[in-house]
């Protein structure tokens, strides 16, 4: 997998987790370990939902609880954010991460009521941006499930769906192991709990993409895939260009904004067949 340009939604994220724990980790008092923003934007079934802070199951996706978290997160967002992004649509991308960022709040809300972290209860704070990641990373996976990548620490390559399929099983590990053993190393099961409902989520918005869609005739739920979409190429260099292939490259350069603005499954059936026609190379006459 090729290193991303930052697009505008995933860069935007980035900067605004950034300057959240900056701001955060320097109005922390007394050795406390949150800040004044963590403080009042975390989310807890208590207080969301008891005390009426619903808006807890937003903010509380732009809080980290330490410079690692902030870069774990940072670094999953700045490799996978762009590709989604560029498939969703940046608005649909944006609604995409934080509708995952709920999921994770409400599954782990659900699995604790139901008893089944038991290091977890109603107080519990539930921070940062790993639902939203988790979705991004099973989004890409589902999309392009073959696609290889090298990671950064093992270097060890492997397809985009074991991955996504190794971080699922952690999660479910550390679940499973919290209600076995409990303690070190299943403690951070309410968080793993998080990671799985966005993850949930994810999967069935990227399998119906027509759920975060307008209605009407370009609504449908097939998966467009990366390579239906190669690099265009213009026409060979020595020939001269008619009115047709200006005509054609004219589609292209509109289909493509539209790609960029609204995501690749905003293109109708016609819309596609004018990207795939004009991707494949000319012969000179």
């Amino acid at each position: 997998m090729a290193l991303p340009g930052l697009t505008p939604v995933s860069k935007w994220l980035l900067v605004a987790n950034l300057v959240i724990f900056l701001i955060d980790f320097f109005s922390r008092k007394g050795g406390s370990p949150f800040g004044i923003i963590n403080e009042r934007l975390f989310f807890s079934v208590q207080s969301a939902f008891l005390e009426g802070k619903i808006w807890e199951v937003f903010t509380f996706q732009f809080l980290h609880a330490n410079p690692w978290h902030l870069i774990g997160n940072s670094v999953g967002l700045y490799f996978f954010g762009p590709w989604a992004e560029r498939w969703w649509g940046s608005q649909r991308f944006l609604v995409f991460y934080l509708l995952c960022g709920i999921a994770g709040a409400l599954f782990f809300s659900l699995l604790m009521i139901g008893g089944v972290l038991p290091s977890s209860g109603i107080s519990s704070r539930l921070i940062g941006a790993s639902a939203g990641i988790y979705g991004i990373l099973i989004s890409v996976a589902v999309i392009n499930p073959k696609e290889r990548l090298m990671l950064l620490f093992p270097r060890i390559e492997m397809t985009m769906k074991k991955l996504a399929l190794i971080f699922l099983g952690i999660a479910v590990v550390v679940i499973i192991g919290d209600n076995l053993v409990g303690g070190r190393p299943f403690e951070n099961s309410g968080g793993e709990a998080g990671h799985l409902g966005g993850a949930i989520l994810a999967y069935f918005l990227t399998r119906f993409p027509h759920l975060l869609r307008k209605k009407g005739k370009d609504a449908e739920s097939k998966i467009i895939r990366p390579k239906e979409f190669r690099k265009r190429r213009g026409p060979a260099k020595l020939r001269p260009r008619s009115s047709v292939d200006v005509a054609t490259a004219s589609d292209v350069d509109r289909i493509l904004d539209k790609i960029s603005r609204d995501g690749i499954q905003s293109l109708t059936d016609e819309e596609r067949e004018i990207l795939q026609k004009a991707s494949k190379p000319t012969k000179e006459r």
